[in-house]
This record gives structure tokens, C-alpha cells and sequence, in this order.
């Protein structure tokens, strides 16, 4: 996990980001996008997904798993490793953003960002494949997720420079898939490679092509005049923070949006320790699992998050499809979690996507209809987005106290890991009943 996003930041990186990149309009606009365009950038966020979201989901716990010397120390390694680089994508992408807006190179605005972050973050993919201690991995994912989250920014930036407002919502749709199509694509490719160099160079290379095809290619935008106000420090920390005492509305969704996600953040990260640990599987059976159960997972959000959209628009109601699709993922979080099978992980990792693809598309709208101000939509939705990327951040800095309490438990570790996390979720679903301007 982690668009942040980590998606995402690895997961925090999802469709709000791209709205929120088109609801900054360029100067001018073309009429058509330039013929291939779309299709390039949606290879881009493919490739950073692929990069950033394979190590959450399977590679970096096995990393860290064969830097460790106990289990228990491997799990709260990875909590260190996972949670700061979470932190790191949450500042690099609203800061990477907000540079590219002022850049003034000869190579355009937007192209210095694309090229530059991801070389430096493809290197520091490699230092993690080579890496022999903690530090060093902890040192390459903080860097790796902050080149590839400034690579993000600057990427989904172009489609307000390159797109007109009118096909937006098309290409915005296009470039959304991308997020599960990158986990799913990243679980096949670790399933065929057996050492962690590969399982770090050959993700990051994918990404390398993709985004150095797209930042090539792009017709770039240039900014012949250096902006007439600074940015300063205070302009920064300003795209964070929003009054919920002013805007009850809007501060139910921020704690509607982070609940939820905290349930969903938690489970990847510590899955291939669940697998190995609670079911005895090898490293490879665990990779093969995790493959199966994303697949499970990916196949129910595509059937859920349109029909889902459709049926929300139809009857003119939000809050009900993401107090459902919350359940939903309650339901699969507490199967998960009793799971005496290898089969019924699977059939609960699927559940949990039918859930999670309900949310993120009804979500995205309901919170569409409950910002403060709609001259500064792509700050508000950028406040929301920190909703997608903290838990990313929380969910494996704390797992490791409740992992390990847990194991004194008849349940287990794990076990009590994602009980946790579905009593988090259930909260959120129930408390989008707060928000009072939304059917």
C-alpha cells in the first residue's frame, strides 16, 4: 500500500490528485490534447505505480525480513522504513507541485522534474536491492519515495497545461486505473524474480522507460517569467491546513476519508509476514498468494467503483454508498483476519476491494460537494489527499505495538493487526453520517 501513496506519496497519488491538477488551469489551453499524450502519461503513473507500490505490497518485507535477525524485529523495521517514506511523499508531492509551477528552465517546466526525479529515484531503487543494512534501505526509500512522488506531481500537473476542460474527466478516468493496474502488474513481476536486486532494478526500470518516453515527448510548457511573488515557507505549510471549526462539512470527510484509509493502509504492508508467519508458507508461496489475492482484489474494484459511481449518481445519494462500502471492507478486514485458509485470504482480499473501489469512487464525489472554496479546489483537495497519505504513515509506525501485544493473545499478531484496523474503518463509515450538507 502507502497512492501514498505510498497512493500513493506511494498511495496518496490517486484520482484526487489528478483533479485537483486540473482544477489548476494553465494560461491557455489547447483544443485537443497533443495526439498520444494521454496514453504517455497514463504510462507514466503506470510505471511510478509499479515502482513505488511493488515494494509496499511484497518486495520491501521480504528486504527487510533478510536484513533482520528476528521476525518480531523485522516487523518493526519495516514499520520504520515504510512509515517515514511515507512522510517524505507526503511533503515531496505538494512541494515537487508547487516548484514545477514556478520553474523557469529552458527545458520547460514540467520535463526537469519528470527526468531528474526519476533517475534519482531508479538509483535509489538500486541502493535498496544492494543495500546490507536497515539504514541504507530506510535512506533509499526515503529518497525513492520522494523523487517518484515529485515525478508524480509534475507528470499529472501537465494535463491542465495539455488537456481542455471539456475531455478532462476522460483523461483523468484513463490515467485512475493506472493505481491497481500497477499493483497488479508489480505482484506479477516479483512472482518471476527470486532476489531482491531484481525485485527493486527491474520495477524501477519500468519506471525509468516509461516516465523518460513521457518527459521526451511531452510538449512542454515553459515559463519564460519568473513568478512575481515568492514562495515562501508559510505559502507551503498553508496548502495543509483548513478551518473545520468554519467548515464542520468538510472537516467529517477529512476524518471519514483518514478512518477508512487507515483500515485499507495497514493491509499489504504486513501481509507477506501474515502469510509466511500464520500459514507457514515459503517466500515464493507468500509471492504467489499475494498475486492471487490482488488479483481477487483488483478484479472487484473494477466491478465495484463505476457501478458504484452510477448508482450513487442516480439516486442522488453519497453517504450511504460509503457507509456500505466501508462495512464491506470491515467484512473483508475481519475475514482476513480469522482466515484458516489459504483460499478464504484470497476471497477476503477481494472483498476488501470490493469495498475499497465502492469508496474511492463515491468518496471522491461527496467530497467534491463539501469544499470550503471553490476558487482554491486544488488546495482543498490537496488537504483531503493528506486523509489518503497519513495513515500510510501511522498504520506501520503503530503495528508493531499492536502485533506484538496481540501475539500474547489467542488470536495472534496479525490476527489482531487487522481487527484493529477494521474497528478504525467501521468508525469511518459510520461517522460520514456527520456531514450534514451530503444525502
Amino acid at each position: 500500500m502507502t497512492e501514498s501513496s505510498s497512493r500513493p506519496e506511494s498511495l496518496s497519488a490517486d484520482p484526487e490528485n489528478l483533479v485537483a491538477a486540473a482544477a489548476s488551469s494553465a494560461p491557455t489551453t489547447p483544443g485537443h490534447e497533443p495526439r498520444g499524450y494521454v496514453p504517455a502519461l497514463a504510462g507514466a503513473n503506470f510505471g511510478i505505480y509499479v515502482a513505488l507500490l511493488t515494494p509496499v505490497m511484497v518486495s520491501m518485507a521480504f528486504k527487510v525480513q533478510h536484513l533482520s535477525a528476528t521476525t518480531a524485529q523485522a516487523t518493526a523495521d519495516l514499520g520504520l522504513v515504510l512509515g517515514v517514506g511515507a512522510i517524505f511523499a507526503l511533503v515531496a508531492n505538494p512541494l515537487a507541485g508547487r516548484l514545477s509551477d514556478r520553474t523557469t528552465s529552458s527545458l520547460g517546466m514540467r520535463r526537469p522534474w519528470i527526468i531528474g526525479g526519476v533517475v534519482v529515484g531508479f538509483l535509489a531503487l538500486g541502493l535498496i536491492g544492494i543495500a546490507s543494512s536497515i539504514w541504507i534501505v530506510l535512506v533509499g526509500w526515503c529518497i525513492a519515495q520522494t523523487a517518484m512522488n515529485a515525478v508524480l506531481a509534475a507528470a499529472n500537473a501537465t494535463l491542465p497545461d495539455q488537456v481542455p476542460t471539456e475531455r478532462r474527466g476522460k483523461a483523468s478516468g484513463l490515467v485512475g486505473i493506472t493505481t491497481p493496474l500497477g499493483i497488479l502488474a508489480g505482484s506479477l513481476i516479483v512472482n518471476f524474480l527470486s532476489n531482491d536486486q531484481t525485485r527493486f532494478i527491474v520495477p524501477g526500470a519500468l519506471a525509468l522507460v516509461l516516465c523518460l518516453l513521457f518527459g521526451i515527448t511531452l510538449k512542454n510548457r515553459k515559463l519564460t517569467q519568473k513568478p512575481a511573488h515568492r514562495f515562501t515557507v508559510g505559502q507551503f505549510f498553508g496548502s495543509f491546513l483548513f478551518n473545520p471549526v468554519k467548515h464542520p462539512d468538510f472537516g467529517w470527510a477529512w476524518i471519514t476519508k483518514f478512518l477508512i484509509m487507515f483500515g485499507y493502509a495497514g493491509i499489504a504492508t504486513f501481509l507477506p509476514y501474515y502469510l509466511t508467519e500464520s500459514f507457514g508458507l515459503s517466500e515464493q508461496e507468500a509471492v504467489t498468494t499475494i498475486l492471487l489475492a490482488n488479483i481477487a482484489s483488483t478484479g472487484a474494484m473494477v466491478i465495484s467503483s463505476p457501478l458504484s459511481g452510477i448508482l450513487s449518481d442516480r439516486i442522488g445519494r453519497r453517504r450511504i454508498f460509503v457507509t456500505v462500502a466501508g462495512i464491506v471492507m470491515v467484512i473483508g478486514l475481519v475475514t482476513l483476519s480469522l482466515a484458516p485458509t489459504i483460499p478464504l485470504v484470497i476471497l477476503a482480499q477481494g472483498i476488501i476491494g470490493l469495498g475499497a473501489g465502492s469508496f474511492f469512487s463515491v468518496d471522491l464525489a461527496l467530497t467534491t460537494q463539501v469544499l470550503p472554496n471553490p476558487e482554491d479546489t486544488a488546495k482543498d483537495l490537496g488537504v483531503l489527499n493528506i486523509a489518503n497519505a497519513i495513515p500510510q504513515s501511522i498504520a506501520p509506525a503503530i503495528a508493531p505495538t499492536i502485533i506484538g501485544l496481540g501475539a500474547m493473545t489467542p488470536l495472534g499478531g496479525y490476527a489482531t493487526w487487522y481487527l484493529f484496523g477494521s474497528l478504525v474503518a467501521l468508525c469511518g463509515a459510520l461517522l460520514v453520517y456527520r456531514i450534514k450538507s451530503v444525502k
